[in-house]
């Protein structure tokens, strides 16, 4: 089954810190290139940082400097280590997938979300 499974959402307070996780499966997940999205009541979704194959990042000028995107691809796995959280980060965070898979070709997934509340 071809999917992406996140975790690590929750309440946090402002200046704390979470560390998202998604996990692939089905993915030919070293040659992928990934990504964390998100999306806050009545906005777009947004870019938040991405990592390719071949680990080459960015981020959005906003989060530069207190999140870092990795990946581990004998896990299948990309993080999101989000710090110094601001309310303003609040939102649905969602693992993006673009690549080749295991008997489904090439593929963009979406994962389910994960929610991040941060607090004043």
């Amino acid at each position: 089954q071809v999917q992406l499974v996140e975790s690590g959402g929750g309440l946090v307070q402002a200046g704390g810190s979470l560390r998202l996780s998604c996990v692939a499966s089905g993915t030919i997940f070293s040659v992928s290139d990934m990504a964390w999205y998100r999306q806050a009541p009545g906005k777009q979704r947004e870019l938040v940082a991405a990592i390719t194959s071949g680990s080459s990042r960015n981020y959005a000028d906003s989060v530069k400097g207190r999140f870092t995107i990795s990946r581990d691809n004998a896990k299948n796995t990309v993080y999101l280590q989000m710090n110094s959280l601001k309310p303003e980060d609040t939102a649905r965070y969602y693992c993006n997938h673009a690549g080749w898979t295991y008997g489904s070709g090439y593929l963009e997934l979406w994962g389910q979300g994960t929610l991040v509340t941060v607090s004043l």
